[in-house]
């Protein structure tokens, strides 16, 4: 089994509606065997700004991650498919073993 991380900026917009929630929909309609997002404290990228949005009078969004297991060839699949819609986010794929 494989495990994807996706790593998005919540702020993120697929047409109408959010990045996260695209993503999300998009796992469930692929059929994925699970997924789970969390959202960051804190978090920086390439450009290598903090964004910490529980400062006070911060206007930065937290960063997200994304993660869904699934069978080797259909979370590589389902990765490639995604990437046209990540410009700039970050997929990461694990090899994992489950008990």
């Amino acid at each position: 089994m494989l495990k994807a991380e996706i790593y998005i900026d919540l702020e993120r917009f697929q047409g109408e509606q959010s990045l996260h929630d695209f993503i999300m929909k998009f796992l469930i309609e692929q059929d994925i065997a699970g997924a789970t997002s969390f959202r960051a404290y804190a978090g920086f990228g390439r450009h290598h700004r903090i964004k910490r949005p529980n400062e006070l009078f911060s206007f930065d969004e937290p960063p997200i991650l994304i993660t869904f297991i699934d069978e080797d060839q259909k979370v590589r699949s389902v990765a490639k498919k995604l990437q046209e819609y990540l410009h700039g986010g970050l997929i990461i794929i694990q090899k994992i073993e489950t008990l």
